[in-house]
C-alpha cells in the first residue's frame, strides 16, 4: 500500500503541475481575447486563429484543470447527504463512486478520444474557418484531459482506501459553494 501511495503523490504532482499551468492560461486566454479585440476594432483587422487559439486554451484550462479540480476536493457534488455523513461514509461513497462512475466514464471516454486524435493528426487535419488552426491538437487535449481523469481518479482511490485502512490521513470535509 505504501507503494501506491508514493504512485499517488506522482500523480498529484503532475495534477497539481498541470491545474497550475491551466490557471496562468486563464490570464493569458484573457489577454490574447482583449488584444484580439483590440485589434480588430483599431485596425479592422481580425483572424479566426485567435479565437481558434482561445477555444483551444479555454479546452486545456477545463478538461487537463479538471484532474486538478478532483486532486483538491473541489468537483461539484450533491451536499445534501454528503455533508451529513460520517467521514469514514464519505470514503466509501467516495470510493463507491469513483469505482462505478469516475473511472469507467473517462476511461471509456478517452478510448473514443483516442481513434478521433489519430485519424486527426494523420490527416494533418486543419479547421475550417479561413485562418484556422491545425485541429488535432485540441483532440489530443480533449483525450489527455479524460487520461488525467482517470490516472487522478486512481490516485484517489488509493487514498481513499489508504484512509480507510489508517495509512494516509485525508480530510473528507467539503464545503459548499457560496450562493
Amino acid at each position: 500500500m505504501k507503494s501506491l501511495l508514493k504512485i499517488s503523490v506522482l500523480i498529484d504532482m503532475v495534477s497539481e503541475s498541470l491545474g497550475k499551468l491551466a490557471g496562468y492560461l486563464v490570464l493569458i486566454c484573457c489577454l490574447v481575447s482583449a488584444g484580439n479585440a483590440m485589434v480588430r476594432y483599431a485596425f479592422n483587422y481580425s483572424s479566426n486563429g485567435w479565437l481558434e487559439i482561445q477555444w483551444y486554451m479555454f479546452a486545456f484550462i477545463v478538461l487537463i484543470g479538471a484532474s486538478y479540480t478532483l486532486r483538491m476536493n473541489e468537483h461539484v457534488r450533491v451536499d445534501i447527504i454528503y455533508g451529513a455523513i460520517a467521514p469514514r461514509t464519505r470514503l466509501w461513497v467516495d470510493i463507491i463512486g469513483i469505482v462505478m462512475f469516475l473511472l469507467p466514464a473517462c476511461f471509456y471516454l478517452a478510448w473514443l478520444c483516442w481513434p478521433m486524435f489519430t485519424l486527426s493528426w494523420h490527416q494533418n487535419e486543419v479547421s475550417s474557418n479561413a485562418g484556422g488552426l491545425i485541429r488535432w491538437p485540441v483532440k489530443l487535449i480533449i483525450f489527455a484531459g479524460f487520461a488525467l481523469l482517470v490516472f487522478q481518479g486512481i490516485s484517489e482511490l488509493i487514498k481513499r482506501v489508504g484512509a480507510l485502512k489508517g495509512l494516509y490521513a485525508l480530510d473528507t470535509k467539503y464545503e459548499k459553494p457560496l450562493q
